[in-house]
């Protein structure tokens, strides 16, 4: 019932005020446009005025300058039919002058362009009197036409040496007589022929082709800038711009003390009403932009993929969006609010979340984020990224932390597919290894075999012989045994290196490791007799790597560095490797050395890109593979010019923790 009453009532007073306020309204529109309409009235009036004023000396410049044409044109004439004297048409130049105080000089130039007389003495002697040809090619055209032309620019500081000069040729049929010029000053124009009642009531300034002052009379005071009002004045050949500016005023809009009282008593009767509708529509206003911001932000919060959490400065957790909730399977109403320990951390990670809970508290938020795990309310482990930063308010203080969470299990998958990937091309690159030392493998072969062969040989004649020598026989028989450790250590090395293994890490000594791979190297370089130098470093720490993984990286090396010194001679092919202590990035360093062609700096910068190779029947993978392996171990692999002539490889294994000496497999959780 209480409602159905304001109901009815709103709208009875609704129009109770509106009507008041609309007549209020129309009175003081009606007080404020009748003086707005008179002033707009005398001020159109005033426009007009200084048009027609300006229209009037526009013409009456135009007709003193025709006019002076018209009288030299006759004096052309007279020269040309009764062939004046010089001095003759000097005295009548000086008659008007005398009469035509806006004209500055005036020449008579002959048919050379020189000057015949002047009334400046000055003019004579001087190059500024000459006047240029008409046409490009210096010939002059015989027409009638009054030409004028006028300097490129002022001169710099002064106004009044802006000369305007008309040449009027003197042309009788076909025959070129000369010319006249007749100079004026832009200053002696505005000057003489601009009246001074109108130079009392404006600003006059004559404005060339590129908008510059090139003079101005203000008699009556500088111009306001109110009334203003251009006519081109037309010369033959340039234009300049007439500009007038009035020094009147805009005529002010309340004259009248009674209209202003008036219209002050109606604004003291509506302000209060003007005050309440301004706040009223602000607030409206600003709840409605509100609202929108409200509703944007939301919809896009709701949108995002990741996660986002609020938390305040005690860890409680103060806002989370649908994709966070939707990432660890509760509902926000079992996460707003509740302090740590929190439903989605993993039972397994507890002591983890809680260090770094802790360091966020004391304000130490990794600036590029860190991984984890969450659970999911089904029992999934879900890896997460995470990052954090303060949460500010308006006031530049911080009120909690904020995060974006991103599920990663796409990214780790992809990871693990990219893992076994490269597993396969290590294991393809072994087996195209080995193929190449397939041949090499049974000529080596062949000599313990051969050995044995002998040896047992001459242990059955011994026997035969029915001999008693049996420091002979064992003799024979330990070269044997010896020649037979020999074939099986080759075997299998060869086995360890071509067999299919998941990468397993594990502490070694890279001496025996490298000293272990040596009968494959041997083997690679028999054919092109290579000497190989071997420099172990005895006592080095032992390093945390996949041993299959480092020999492979090793055959890779030394097989490019054996086919870079194919065309190297023979007293010069050395191949090196040496171990030495990285102090610089903590590690064990592997270099292979060669004194093959070297790597172009155009290669190299490219040398370890996939599918790239200089090899006629190279896929361009080895180089690449090796990058990956090493770094695989958290290492490094570069190369670098031998001072001696060829390439070293280097590359760097990290050192084995000193907390971590057991010989766990620390490989089986990939970095």
């Amino acid at each position: 019932m209480k409602n159905f009453y304001k109901t009815r009532l709103w709208p009875d007073e609704k129009w109770r005020w509106i009507i008041p306020i609309l007549l209020i309204a129309l009175f003081l529109l009606t007080l404020i446009w009748l003086p707005w309409q008179a002033q707009r009235m005398e001020a159109n009036e005033r426009q007009e005025q200084l048009i027609a004023d300006t229209l009037w000396v526009e013409q009456a410049i135009q007709f003193q300058i025709d006019r002076n044409d018209e009288m030299l044109r006759q004096i052309g004439a007279d020269i040309m039919n009764m062939q004046l004297s010089p001095s003759t048409v000097l005295e009548r130049f000086r008659n008007l002058l005398k009469n035509n105080h806006e004209i500055a000089r005036l020449v008579w130039f002959d048919q050379q362009d020189l000057v015949v007389t002047s009334t400046s003495e000055l003019a004579i002697h001087s190059k500024d009197a000459q006047i240029p040809h008409y046409t490009e090619s210096g010939s002059i055209e015989l027409d009638n036409k009054t030409r004028c032309f006028a300097p490129q620019a002022p001169k710099p500081g002064s106004r009044a040496a802006y000369p305007i000069s008309c040449q009027i040729p003197l042309i009788k049929g076909n025959q070129h007589f000369g010319s006249i010029v007749i100079t004026y000053q832009a200053s002696g124009i505005l000057e003489e022929l601009v009246p001074w009642w109108f130079a009392q009531d404006n600003q006059i300034s004559l404005i060339d082709s590129d908008d510059r002052v090139v003079a101005t009379r203000a008699s009556g005071g500088i111009g306001k800038n109110v009334y203003t009002h251009n006519r081109n004045l037309e010369l033959p050949g340039i234009t300049l711009t007439l500009r007038t500016n009035s020094n009147k005023r805009e005529p002010t809009f309340l004259s009248n003390l009674l209209v202003l009282l008036v219209v002050l008593l109606s604004l003291g009767l509506i302000w209060s009403l003007i005050a309440l509708w301004r706040d009223i529509n602000r607030r409206l206003a600003a709840e409605g932009a509100l609202r929108q911001q409200v509703t944007f932000r939301t919809a896009m919060e709701n949108s995002l993929i990741t996660g986002l959490r609020a938390r305040d400065m005690q860890g409680r957790m103060t806002y989370v969006n649908p994709a966070f909730c939707k990432m660890v399977g509760y509902p926000a109403e079992q996460i707003i609010g509740r302090l740590p320990p929190m439903p989605y951390w993993a039972p397994e990670a507890i002591e983890e979340y809680q260090r770094r809970f802790t360091q966020l508290l004391a304000g130490s938020v990794p600036q590029d984020g860190f991984e984890t795990i969450y659970q999911h309310a089904s029992g999934e482990r879900i890896p997460v990224l995470i990052y954090e930063s303060p949460l500010i308010d308006e006031t530049g203080h911080q009120t909690g932390w904020m995060s974006s969470i991103l599920d990663i299990s796409e990214l780790k998958r992809a990871q693990d597919l990219t893992r076994q990937q490269e597993e396969k091309l290590h294991a393809s690159a072994r087996l195209a290894t080995m193929g190449e030392i397939a041949s090499m493998l049974a000529h080596e072969l062949n000599q313990p075999l051969a050995a044995i062969s002998s040896y047992t040989t001459g242990a059955i004649n011994l026997l035969n012989a029915g001999t008693t020598d049996q420091g002979s026989l064992l003799t024979a028989l330990d070269k044997v045994n010896a020649q037979a450790q020999r074939a099986g250590q080759i075997i299998r090395s060869v086995y360890e290196f071509v067999k299919k293994r998941a990468p397993s890490r594990e502490p070694l000594d890279i001496n025996e490791l490298i000293q272990n791979t040596l009968p494959l190297i041997e083997l690679q370089a028999l054919s092109t007799h290579i000497q190989l130098q071997w420099m172990p470093l005895p006592g080095l720490p032992k390093v945390l790597a996949d041993q299959v993984l480092i020999e492979q990286v090793l055959l890779n090396l030394t097989r490019n560095a054996i086919e870079a010194m194919q065309q190297t001679p023979p007293e010069q092919r050395f191949l090196r490797i040496q171990v030495s202590l990285d102090a610089a990035e903590q590690g064990l360093a592997v270099e292979v050395a060669d004194r093959g062609h070297g790597i172009a700096p155009t290669v190299a910068e490219r040398l370890f890109s996939p599918f790239f190779s200089t090899k006629s029947s190279g896929m361009g993978m080895g180089l690449n593979i090796c990058r990956t392996a090493i770094e695989f171990h958290g290492g490094t692999l570069n190369h670098r010019p031998n001072p001696a002539g060829g390439s070293i490889f280097r590359f760097v294994l990290p050192l084995l923790p000193p907390d971590d000496k057991s010989g766990q497999d620390a490989a089986s959780s990939h970095p």
